[in-house]
């Protein structure tokens, strides 16, 4: 006959081994899980941020939105991060403010197959660039070869405003073509101003967006 806890008491350190084994094995997996979840989700935060715009220090006035700290020292990491993963130099804070739109001053997506007018007034500045950007960032080819304008060779009227008109078709005056199809944005960069740190400036003194008619 066999010893019942003799043959009892050899099996417990097996049955309890196997149970030690089993909450190791879960364990184990919940951290490994855990830690390719959290580095999934820091990277594609990462990618999500350095594709967009910086999320902190925005200035916003109508459709115009700038970075008063994009070219400066105060800049925080995701500035610097966007502007190394682009190649891109923004203006020093000496140097100007650049602001771009991506919305009419109705709030809008600017669209190609629009029509648009903007004018007709513009902040204190030695010189200001207006720019009109392609859906994937790119200047707009047009049949001109123009993508934008500069204070220096615009036409003004006796009051000294102006207008831009920006469409697919030709227009007379300031015209800038716009691509066939595809969202735009507008980059108005402004050299040697007195905002260039984003202060004393306000939406009485910027160009407005209006949307004509759209085409398909």
């Amino acid at each position: 006959m066999t010893n019942a806890p003799g043959a009892a008491s050899m099996r417990a350190p097996v049955t309890a081994l196997r149970s030690v084994t089993n909450r190791i094995v879960p364990t184990a997996f919940l951290v490994v899980y855990a830690l390719l979840l959290a580095l999934g989700l820091g990277l594609g935060s990462t990618y999500w941020v350095l594709k967009g715009e910086p999320p902190l220090g925005s200035l916003r006035i109508g459709p115009w939105k700038a970075w008063p700290d994009l070219g400066s020292a105060d800049a925080d990491p995701y500035m610097r991060a966007i502007l190394a993963q682009r190649g891109e130099v923004p203006l020093a804070t000496g140097e100007g403010l650049g602001f771009t739109a991506v919305t009419d001053s109705e709030g809008r997506p600017l669209d190609s197959t629009c029509t648009y007018r903007i004018g007709s007034v513009i902040p204190t500045a030695r010189l200001w660039t207006l720019t009109v950007y392609d859906q994937n960032g790119g200047l707009v080819r047009s049949e001109l070869g123009r993508a934008s304008f500069t204070s220096a060779e615009i036409l003004r009227d006796a009051q000294d405003q102006f207008t831009i008109a920006l469409s697919r078709s030709l227009q007379d005056g300031n015209w800038l073509q716009l691509p066939v199809s595809g969202k735009i944005s507008i980059m108005l960069r402004l050299y040697d101003t007195p905002g260039a740190a984003g202060t004393g400036l306000d939406e009485s003194v910027f160009p407005t967006i209006q949307r004509g008619e759209c085409g398909a």
